[in-house]
């Protein structure tokens, strides 16, 4: 297994609102894909077969966010999750936890609440 996780899913009440949030936080453009059962704003991945993806996703009703219940999900912050951090509040989103320092080999994390309510993680490790 090359990697544990290989999609995602973060759940969304007001899917523009939600996409505008993250697009505007990690300065990219989400991919819409909608199918009859669900609406879904992408995440860019380079190669779907080897990478990891996840998606923004309407489902009406099936997903539902949430700060408190569920699996926390680490998206990528790297080169430093204080960057993603310093737009979260301006986007529309609450600083949960800041950026904290895991360990000097393992980097550094923060937690945020997004515009839809979902607690979301970010990490990323120091460049050498």
């Amino acid at each position: 297994m090359e990697h544990a996780i290989s999609w995602f899913e973060i759940p969304a009440t007001d899917l523009n609102r939600a996409t505008a949030f993250y697009e505007t936080i990690f300065g990219l453009k989400l991919t819409v894909f909608d199918t009859p059962n669900l609406k879904m704003r992408m995440f860019p991945i380079d190669d779907i077969m080897t990478g990891v993806g996840g998606a923004v996703v309407d489902s009406g009703g099936f997903h539902k966010p949430s700060v408190t219940d569920g699996p926390l999900i680490y998206l990528n912050g790297n080169p430093d999750v204080q960057l993603i951090l310093d737009k979260v509040e301006a986007a529309g989103g609450t600083i949960m936890v800041p950026k904290t320092q895991i360990s000097p080999e393992f980097g550094y994390m923060a937690v945020i609440i997004d515009t839809e309510g979902n607690r979301i993680a970010f990490h990323s490790i120091p460049q050498s």
